[in-house]
C-alpha cells in the first residue's frame, strides 16, 4: 500500500514501531516499574502512589491470585473507576499471566450479567459502591472469587478510614448488598488480598506477545455488546504508537517522565486505558479524578499542580468550558488536549482555544483497535475538522460495500490494519467475518473520505445515516454546523419517518441563552445548510442523554420520538 500520507508526518515522528522490544505487556509494565520505582505514578484525592508501590502491591495482588488455582489466561474482571486500585488490579492480573475483563462500573444487572457470563470471567475485583448490582447476578454467573474493594482502601490507613466513612455513611453511595457465598463462592476484601499475598512469591507469567491480554468489551449501543480479544501485542503495538505521536507535543517539558497527564475519563473505557498505559511507559505521572462529573473538585484538581495532557471527549471539553470557575486555571503547561471517542464539534474546539489557548486536536480510534487509529499531529496550531493521519505502523483505506478500495476523496467506509487491531471478537466467528476484508482490514462502520495529503475527515455512521428524498445526510455534519449557532451549548439529530421525504431531520437543542428561538435555529440552518439538510422539528431539551463516557445516544432520541 502507499502510504501517501507519510509525507504529512511531523519531523521526528517515526514511521514504524517495533513491538518485538518487549517479550509482553507485562515485560514493559515492569521494565518501567524498576526503571522508576523511586518516582510518583498517580495521585487522587491528594494521596500519592509511587512506581515502587505499584510494583509492590500488584505483585502481592498478582500472588494471591495465582494462589486461587486458576488456569493461564482465566479471566479476571475489573469493576472500579478511577482510583488507585484500578491501576494496581490491572497490573496484578496482567503479571499474574491472566486476561483483565474490563467492567463499567455503572453497568446495570443485566449488562453485568451479560458480560461476566460472555467472558467466562471467574474472579471479579469489584468497588463496594457497586456489589449490589452483583449481587443480584451472580448466582447466574460463572463468578467463584470475589474481591470488594473501598473507596479509602490505598490512601493510607487514616484518611483512607475516613474517606470510606464519608462514602458509606455521608455521601450514602454503597447500597446493602449480600453476596450468596453457596457453591464454593468467597468473598473477601482488596486490602485481605494484598495482605494475604504479601506473603507469598508471585511466580513469573508466561505470557508472550500473542496472549490475550484484555477483553474489551464494545459500547453496546446496538443490542448486546461484544468483547474484543487484544493480545499483549495490540496494546504494546497502541502504547507506542501513541508514544511517537505524542512525544513531540511534550518536548518543551524536557523530559516525558515529568509529565502530568490528567485520567478524567474512565479507566474502564479504552481511550483512558491507553493513556493509563503510555503513563507508565513514560515514567510519568496520571493524576485520577474519580467523579469527573463533580465540575467544581475537578477544577480544583488542575488548578493544584501544573498538567500537561488532557484527554476527553467532546462534551467533557464543552461541559469544562461552560463552568465558571474554568478559565481561572493556570493552562500555560498543557501541551496536548487530545480529543477522541465521538466527533469534537468546531465550535468547541474555537472556544476551547480561546479559553486555554491550547489546540484541541482531534484522533479516532475504537475499542478495536486498542484507541489508536488516526490522529492530527499534536503539533497542530487549529483544530481541522478531520480524524488527522494514520499512525505509525497502521493502514487506513476506503472501501466501497464490495470491499473495493475507493480513490482519494471519494466517501466509503473507513478500514484499517495494524498491529493494534484486534484478532476479533470474543467466541464471536460469525462476527469476525463480517468484522474483516478479504485482505485484512477491519471494517469500522464510519464513513469517511481520505484526501491527498493523508486526512482522513468521518462523514458519520452507517446506521445513523438519515435519507431525506433519497439524498445522504450525516448528523455529525449537521450537529457540528448547529453547535456553532450563538446560545447552542450541544445537540444531536436524527431521522424520523416522514411520509413524503422517507425521513425527516429532528434536531435536539441543548442551549444557554434561553431566549433563543426555534426559528432562529431555523434561520441559521438555512443560512448554513441546504434544503434538504435542514431540520424539519427541533425541540429544546435541557440535556441529552449520553453514555458513561459522554457519546450521545441518539438511539434513545430515536425512541422517544
Amino acid at each position: 500500500m502507499n502510504k501517501h500520507w507519510l509525507k504529512s508526518y511531523p519531523e521526528g515522528v517515526s514511521h514504524e514501531i517495533d513491538t518485538e522490544q518487549f517479550r509482553s505487556l507485562t515485560h514493559l509494565l515492569e521494565d518501567s516499574f524498576k526503571k522508576n520505582a523511586a518516582k510518583p505514578f498517580s495521585v487522587c484525592m491528594d494521596r500519592w502512589m509511587s512506581y515502587g508501590q505499584l510494583d509492590e502491591l500488584s505483585s502481592s495482588l498478582g500472588a494471591w491470585l495465582q494462589s486461587l488455582g486458576l488456569e493461564p489466561g482465566a479471566r479476571v474482571a475489573i469493576m472500579l473507576p478511577n482510583v488507585p486500585q484500578f491501576a494496581v488490579t490491572m497490573a496484578a492480573i496482567l503479571r499474574a499471566g491472566y486476561t483483565c475483563v474490563n467492567v463499567n462500573p455503572l453497568y446495570t444487572a443485566r449488562e453485568l450479567e451479560h458480560q461476566l457470563r460472555d467472558s467466562g470471567a471467574t474472579t471479579i475485583v469489584i468497588l463496594e459502591n457497586f456489589a449490589a448490582t452483583l449481587a443480584e447476578v451472580i448466582e447466574r454467573t460463572p463468578v467463584k472469587k470475589v474481591v470488594v474493594a473501598s473507596m479509602g482502601d490505598l490512601l493510607g490507613f487514616w484518611y483512607g478510614q475516613w474517606i470510606t466513612f464519608a462514602v458509606r455513611h455521608l455521601a450514602k453511595l454503597v447500597p446493602a448488598y449480600k453476596l450468596p457465598l453457596s457453591e464454593g463462592r468467597t468473598v473477601t476484601t482488596f486490602n485481605r488480598a494484598i495482605a494475604e499475598g504479601s506473603r507469598l512469591a508471585l511466580k513469573p507469567a508466561q505470557s508472550t506477545l500473542d496472549s490475550i491480554a484484555f477483553l474489551q468489551y464494545t459500547g453496546g449501543t446496538t443490542g448486546l455488546s461484544k468483547g474484543a480479544v487484544l493480545t499483549h501485542r495490540n496494546i504494546v503495538a497502541a502504547i507506542l504508537q501513541a508514544e511517537a505521536w505524542f512525544t513531540p507535543a511534550l518536548e518543551r517539558v524536557g523530559d516525558v517522565s515529568k509529565t502530568n497527564n490528567i485520567a478524567a475519563l474512565p479507566l474502564y473505557h479504552i481511550f483512558a486505558l491507553t493513556l493509563c498505559l503510555l503513563t507508565i511507559r513514560w515514567g510519568a505521572h496520571l493524576t485520577l479524578i474519580p467523579n469527573p462529573r463533580d465540575f467544581g473538585k475537578f477544577i480544583e484538581v488542575l488548578k493544584r499542580r501544573p498538567f500537561h495532557m488532557l484527554p476527553a471527549v467532546n462534551t467533557l471539553f464543552n461541559a469544562l468550558l461552560q463552568h465558571p470557575q474554568f478559565k481561572t486555571v493556570d493552562f500555560s503547561s498543557l501541551c496536548v488536549s487530545q480529543a477522541g471517542g465521538m466527533a469534537a464539534s468546531e465550535g468547541t474546539a474555537k472556544h476551547w482555544l480561546q479559553v486555554t489557548g491550547c489546540p484541541m486536536i482531534e484522533g479516532w480510534g475504537m475499542s478495536e483497535t486498542c484507541a489508536i487509529g488516526t490522529n492530527n499531529p499534536v503539533i497542530n496550531k487549529e483544530f481541522t475538522g478531520t480524524i488527522g493521519l494514520p499512525l505509525p505502523s497502521i493502514e487506513v483505506t476506503i472501501k466501497d460495500d464490495e470491499g473495493k478500495s475507493l480513490a482519494l476523496g471519494e466517501s466509503g467506509e473507513i478500514c484499517i490494519k495494524g498491529p493494534q487491531v484486534m484478532t476479533g471478537y470474543y467466541q464471536q466467528p460469525e462476527e469476525n467475518k463480517k468484522a474483516f476484508t478479504s485482505d485484512g482490514f477491519m471494517r469500522t462502520g464510519d464513513i469517511g473520505i481520505m484526501d491527498e495529503r493523508g486526512y482522513t475527515k468521518i462523514i458519520d455512521r452507517k446506521k445513523d445515516m438519515i435519507i431525506v428524498s433519497g439524498f445522504n445526510v450525516f448528523p455529525n455534519e449537521l450537529e457540528n454546523v448547529i453547535s456553532l449557532c450563538p446560545g447552542v451549548v450541544e445537540c444531536a439529530a436524527i431521522g424520523i419517518a416522514d411520509d413524503k421525504q422517507g425521513e425527516a431531520i429532528k434536531v435536539f437543542v441543548v442551549k444557554n441563552d434561553p431566549t433563543l428561538t426555534e426559528d432562529e435555529v431555523s434561520a441559521y440552518c438555512k443560512q448554513h445548510l441546504t434544503g434538504y439538510k435542514r431540520p424539519k422539528y427541533i425541540e429544546f431539551r435541557d440535556d441529552l442523554p449520553k453514555t458513561n463516557v459522554g457519546k450521545i445516544l441518539r438511539r434513545e432520541l430515536r425512541a422517544s420520538t
